[in-house]
């Protein structure tokens, strides 16, 4: 059985019991973070949690502290949960490994089991997958994850105005565990007023107007000076680093590529528009901007950037990374200054 979504895990936890095994596997740990609490909640009474509920990481575990947890009968309630992190680790303890495939196969009635593998180990592990309901938690794409971000913030009691909102996620990423942070710094300020962009940039170490993102936008609106100008100040920021500024730049560059193929094909308006939306939901695009603001970004740069000239931008970007990686005294502002002087338009165009 294909592993299902988390959408479809939340929706059927509000339709029917939970199943008596669960297998969380992905990139996202915040989102199966979530997903254990969800089936908590549906699991268990809040009262009785406490005397039902174990959460072990399964690689400190024997075969038969392992088996006991698996088969020990719930105290006052229908049904008790067992959370086990890491069972990745299980890959190097056949023997417990083989009591944890032999509980999967004998499930006890009364206890839920719940496996969480960790994120540095994306690859689904097949048996746990055969033997359990397999729910795969990928990362978000833009749009979710501002809609997750804003959700999140109720939930800590920070209001956020959408210039905040859109602030916070362009400065730090979609990276759901940073932004969980970010707004944990965010709910620790005094007063109840909705935060704007302005003191968001000042909490996270990002200026409005001084993101990765205001960044590309100079960059490829020809405002060349403009980008040299943000560049010392964004390679400043935490996260942030030459190679993840070339990244960007390498990936935009085949979108607005594929967007200059649709409009060379004489594509305009509308049909344009929806073409390139359609690439960019077709591949899922992630960590850019949401789907339609990248859209509109790519068929904007499009009517600019020539075939040959997002060829030039490409061989740039790739005498920059290089550079970036083949050297132990890197001077990233330099490197990075002469791919943005490379991709700068000519006299000619910019006219």
């Amino acid at each position: 059985m294909p592993p299902q979504t988390l959408d479809a895990l939340f929706r059927g936890l509000k339709k029917a019991q939970p199943a008596g095994t669960y297998y969380l596997h992905g990139p996202e740990d915040v989102l199966k973070d979530e997903a254990v609490h969800a089936l908590l909640e549906r699991a268990l009474d809040p009262a009785l949690r406490d005397f039902n509920l174990d959460q072990r990481s399964a690689g400190q575990l024997d075969p038969e502290g392992l088996a006991t947890l698996c088969t020990t009968l719930p105290m006052m309630a229908e049904r008790r949960v067992v959370v086990l992190r890491e069972v990745e680790a299980l890959k190097r303890k056949p023997k417990v490994r083989a009591t944890l495939l032999s509980c999967l196969a004998h499930p006890s009635p009364e206890t839920v089991l719940v496996l969480v593998q960790g994120s540095g180990e994306e690859a689904e592990d097949k048996d746990l997958a055969r033997l359990a309901v397999s729910v795969r938690c990928d990362a978000l794409p833009p749009e979710r994850v501002l809609r997750w971000l804003q959700r999140r913030a109720d939930g800590l009691g920070v209001r956020l105005e959408p210039a905040a909102a859109e602030h916070l996620m362009h400065a730090v990423g979609g990276d759901l565990g940073v932004l969980q942070a970010e707004l944990q710094k965010l709910a620790a300020l005094p007063g109840d007023a909705p935060l704007t962009a302005e003191l968001v940039g000042r909490v996270v170490g990002v200026r409005h107007g001084e993101t990765v993102f205001d960044w590309r936008d100079a960059l490829f609106d020809g405002r060349s000076a403009d980008a040299l100008r943000l560049l010392a100040r964004l390679l400043d920021q935490p996260g942030s680093s030459g190679v993840k500024l070339v990244t960007m730049t390498g990936t935009t560059l085949v979108g607005v590529g594929i967007a200059r193929s649709h409009y060379d094909r004489r594509l305009r308006d509308r049909a344009l528009d929806d073409a390139v939306f359609d690439t960019i939901r077709r591949n899922r695009v992630f960590g850019l901007l949401s789907w339609s603001e990248e859209k509109a970004r790519w068929v904007r740069w499009a009517a600019a950037w020539s075939q040959p000239r997002i060829a030039a931008g490409l061989r740039a970007a790739l005498v920059a990374d290089t550079a970036l990686k083949g050297t132990t005294i890197s001077d990233e502002v330099g490197i990075l200054s002469d791919m943005i002087l490379r991709m700068a338009p000519a006299k000619r165009e910019a006219a």
